[in-house]
């Protein structure tokens, strides 16, 4: 095969979980661009169907599906509906995320923490698994994990210097993303056998409007690159990853972080 062929996706089938956020979005353009038949599903349906709508109108196949990962019987009704539409899912996208944590301190209780725990952690090994099961009947599969950089470091009190805004103050996105960049070698542990490989893109910040000048400043300087991250940045590692140029790669974190936890 030619290497640049290697990167097609032309005849697989891929689900991305969430779709219309900063690194959902582009994840989506990428893989439709790169031939993908490209499911998104989350709770928010209709700015989902928005981007089916838009990638639909570039000429690209898109759909648009609900998703409630706190509930059983939604993953499983999203698994059934893929494979009743496509007959297989070849690529797994666990990019929905709950934002719980942007609200939650130390001082919340257990039910609050839950609430995000349940959708970042246990629908994460549902669906996971769920998926799985029926990449297992073909022999081949590729699941990728979306974490981030601060999985692996602690929060960087200096980027927040001479800005309103208030540091990181809540344990969960931390332990949460850290959990699931080991979750993800342990899952390539156990599927490994079956040819299905379980990888993890760890970003780092995304530049946003609302972001003032002085973080911007602050957080670029902490990266080798010099700069925050942008909307193309990982449309690149998700083909890679998701397409058989990469088919002997698993059980991998890579940052894309312009180089922040390199230092």
């Amino acid at each position: 095969m030619n290497v640049l062929d290697s990167f097609s996706l032309k005849g697989k089938v891929a689900l991305v979980t969430g779709g219309a956020g900063l690194y959902g979005r582009q994840i989506v353009e990428a893989l439709a661009e790169a031939g993908a038949d490209t499911y998104i599903a989350s709770r928010n349906f209709e700015s989902l169907q928005q981007v089916a709508e838009e990638e639909t109108k570039r000429g690209f196949k898109v759909t648009a599906l609900q998703l409630d990962l706190s509930q059983d019987d939604s993953i499983e009704k999203l698994y059934n509906d893929i494979i009743q539409k496509s007959g297989k899912c070849d690529v797994l996208i666990n990019n929905a995320v709950s934002r719980e944590h942007g609200s939650l301190g130390w001082d919340n209780s257990l039910d609050d923490f839950d609430k995000s725990l349940r959708i970042n952690a246990s629908a994460l090994f549902k669906i996971t698994n769920m998926f799985a099961e029926g990449m297992k009947k073909n022999k081949s599969g590729s699941i990728i994990n979306i974490g981030s950089m601060m999985g692996t470091v602690g929060v960087e009190n200096g980027n927040y210097e001479g800005t309103d805004f208030t540091p990181a103050t809540s344990p969960l996105y931390f332990y949460e993303k850290g959990g699931m960049h080991n979750f993800t070698r342990w899952a390539a542990s156990m599927l490994g056998p079956f040819n299905i490989r379980v990888n993890c893109l760890a970003p780092g910040g995304f530049k946003v409007p609302s972001h003032p000048d002085r973080f911007v400043e602050n957080y670029s300087k902490r990266t080798q690159l010099g700069r925050m991250a942008n909307s193309t940045d990982l449309k690149g590692p998700i083909i890679f990853l998701a397409s058989d140029s990469s088919s002997y790669l698993t059980g991998t974190i890579i940052a894309v972080d312009g180089g922040y936890t390199a230092k």
